[in-house]
């Protein structure tokens, strides 16, 4: 955690309660599994908490590559896999969503010449 002030990194803290060792599984084609696999501040695997998974993978598109990561709920590395491509299709669907939405915002600033802005109507007359 950094703090708000101006160079925060005084105050960058480890929380050591919530420590991962990350192990990273490819096909080397289509994309990866992080492993996260919780582990105590000796550095041995917690048993009390839960491994975490996320996806990661490139999609090649028109303006070029994209990178794409995920979390994936699954509660071992087989149904991580499992459920690699359903994760690659939500987060596109995000990633449009997210594009469109951006679009909206983007096409809303549009100053129509004439209009003054903050005025209302056309021809800054009124």
């Amino acid at each position: 955690m950094v703090d708000d002030s101006p160079n925060g990194l005084d105050t960058l803290t480890i929380d050591t309660a919530n420590l991962f060792r990350e192990e990273s599984i490819t096909d080397t084609q289509s994309g990866n599994i992080k492993q996260l696999i919780p582990i105590t501040l000796d550095g041995t695997e917690d048993s009390s908490r839960d491994r975490q998974f996320v996806g990661d993978t490139t999609l090649m598109t028109q303006m070029g590559p994209i990178p794409v990561q995920f979390p994936i709920p699954a509660k071992n590395l087989q149904e991580a896999f499992t459920m690699f491509p359903e994760g690659v299709q939500g987060a596109v669907e995000k990633l449009q969503e997210r594009a469109q939405e951006m679009a909206r915002e983007e096409a809303s600033r549009i100053v129509v010449p004439g209009q003054e802005p903050n005025r209302g109507g056309f021809g800054g007359r009124g």
